[in-house]
């Protein structure tokens, strides 16, 4: 049996607002990672998400044709999932090109909110 992997968000609540925890974002940030978080759990994402497990698209582009959705957006959705770690981007060359293949690097979400 596959290990499942785990990703976990903690929000806590501080001075009625909430900061979260994450091990790999960047510092000085404009937005803060709450809104980002707020971005992460739209219902876009999730269609992206089940896409990519059960669809299996060669590259960001094949993700957007089956989508239906404009590339720069769906590679800029792409890039907030890879930067939470949800996502992994593959690269490989095909004509001298590269292809990133996004490949879903989660199999469980764990959002805890601590209110203190």
């Amino acid at each position: 049996m596959a290990e499942t992997k785990t990703k976990t968000i903690t929000l806590t609540g501080k001075d009625g607002t909430f900061t979260t925890l994450f091990g790999r974002l960047k510092k000085n940030k404009k937005k803060s990672e709450v809104s980002d978080l707020r971005a992460l759990l739209s219902n876009e994402k999730a269609r992206l998400l089940h896409t990519i497990k059960t669809k299996k698209p060669e590259s960001i582009y094949k993700l957007a044709k089956i989508l239906g959705r404009d590339f720069k957006a769906v590679r800029a959705d792409i890039k907030l999932l890879e930067r939470f770690g949800f996502i992994e981007l593959i690269s490989s060359y095909k004509q001298g090109r590269e292809r990133l293949q996004p490949i879903i690097d989660t199999d469980k979400v764990v959002i805890t909110i601590n209110l203190k």
